[in-house]
């Protein structure tokens, strides 16, 4: 009984040092992308495809990406990515994404991007150093309604489906170019130094931290009526 105790008291301690450690700037990105994600599915003829959506492997929202990042060298947008686990989305990490060939974007003030893995290779490929998308990990933008049926060959068969929201507007993007990685100070923040991205990607055992509930509670979309 007293290991027991022992051990849940630990727990404990853990969490609260992991809440601690969370930046204040770490705490928005996790409520902005859970915002991304709300208004979003709150417009399912503007949303991403009800069957995509269910067979998607990993999400990844990248909230509010900023101009700058696409013109000066060495800046990242930053966001949450979580993977499904027996059909349960699971613990997420922090995502970071480096500047690639957007050139229709770099007009923009502010861009929100989503990010769906499709498959299981596609997933360990998020969990390397770093991935280029469209040379490591084959991307296409991503069809936006209710369903995908207007779909085209090489959006079905891509590892990655990407979309852009600008100024209100929800749609595909080719991010081809960009480069992808797990935000290890940040995750190291959430989750304790012990804790590796792949770990809570992974083994599907690690409990997503509170803070990141409304991300957590955002991942859930009900289902759209037809």
């Amino acid at each position: 009984m007293r290991v027991v105790i022992g051990v849940l008291i630990s727990a404990v301690v853990a969490t609260t040092i992991q809440a601690a450690d969370l930046s204040t700037r770490e705490a928005n990105r996790i409520q902005e992308a859970a915002g991304v994600l709300k208004e979003i599915h709150a417009v399912p003829d503007k949303d991403v495809p009800e069957d995509l959506w269910q067979r998607a492997e990993c999400v990844i929202v990248v909230p509010g990406l900023k101009k700058a990042a696409f013109v000066i060298g060495g800046e990242y947008g930053k966001g949450l990515m979580s993977c499904r686990h027996a059909g349960e989305w699971g613990a997420p990490i922090f995502m970071q994404i480096g500047k690639g060939s957007w050139g229709l974007q770099i007009g923009a003030q502010s861009i929100d991007l989503v990010l769906l893995v499709m498959n299981k290779s596609g997933m360990e490929k998020m969990l390397r150093n770093k991935v280029t998308l469209g040379a490591e990990a084959s991307i296409a933008g991503g069809p936006v309604g209710r369903d995908a049926r207007a779909a085209t060959d090489a959006q079905m068969k891509a590892e990655i489906l990407s979309y852009s929201r600008t100024q209100g507007l929800f749609a595909g993007i080719n991010l081809s170019g960009g480069v992808v990685k797990a935000d290890e100070d940040d995750n190291r923040d959430l989750y304790g130094a012990t804790v590796t991205p792949r770990d809570v990607v992974m083994s599907g055992s690690v409990k997503a931290p509170a803070v990141t509930e409304p991300f957590m509670a955002a991942l859930q979309r009900a289902p759209s009526t037809r």
